[in-house]
């Protein structure tokens, strides 16, 4: 077993959108993770980056390298709105990509423990999971190590390399969740 290199977690900056394209086209074109099929462009990613972020959504990085090494982007993680329906606003979902070489190694979980985190400071109380395939148990265990519980499965929902293909939902609680009504909007975000 290789020692893992220590992760460091911080924001995204544009000059890092060219690997998260890249990230992301690994995904689209070799997993489940993604429904869609087409990698989008650099353009493209640039124009979700700037959106999510005109929204007040934290979009972060993991960033890896152990000593003497140039460090690379291992990975990011975004929340954005879960529904864009008025009475959705105090629920954000998940997305979180981690690069081919980096999978096993850690970098999932700091940036979802990181995401829970910035969240929750910003007022949001669920954070909801879609995952693509019942089949993910790697992201299934990662989100219910950090304590979401399964919601349910949308069974054949999407149709991507020749076969039908689940979305199974998971839920965490945010701060107080449901304990108390909350007395501000989220802060940044679906106010």
């Amino acid at each position: 077993m290789t020692a893992r290199a220590p992760v460091r977690i911080r924001d995204v900056q544009a000059h890092d959108l060219c690997h998260i394209q890249a990230i992301y086209a690994h995904h689209v074109l070799h997993g489940l993770a993604s429904f869609e099929e087409v990698a989008p462009d650099l353009a493209e990613i640039r124009r979700r980056y700037e959106a999510t972020l005109a929204e007040g959504f934290p979009f972060i990085a993991a960033e890896s390298g152990g000593a003497g090494t140039a460090p690379s982007l291992a990975g990011y993680a975004y929340a954005g709105r879960y529904r864009t329906r008025p009475g959705y606003r105090y629920s954000v979902e998940n997305s979180v990509y981690i690069a081919p070489e980096s999978v096993g190694q850690g970098v999932g979980r700091a940036l979802l423990v990181t995401l829970i985190e910035r969240c929750t400071a910003s007022g949001y109380r669920q954070m909801i999971a879609v995952i693509g395939d019942s089949g993910n148990s790697a992201s299934i265990g990662l989100h219910r190590s950090l304590g979401f519980m399964p919601a349910g499965t949308i069974r054949s929902v999407g149709f991507k390399f020749g076969r039908w293909v689940d979305s199974v939902i998971m839920q965490r609680p945010l701060g107080a969740g449901d304990g108390d009504l909350p007395t501000a909007p989220p802060r940044g975000g679906a106010a």
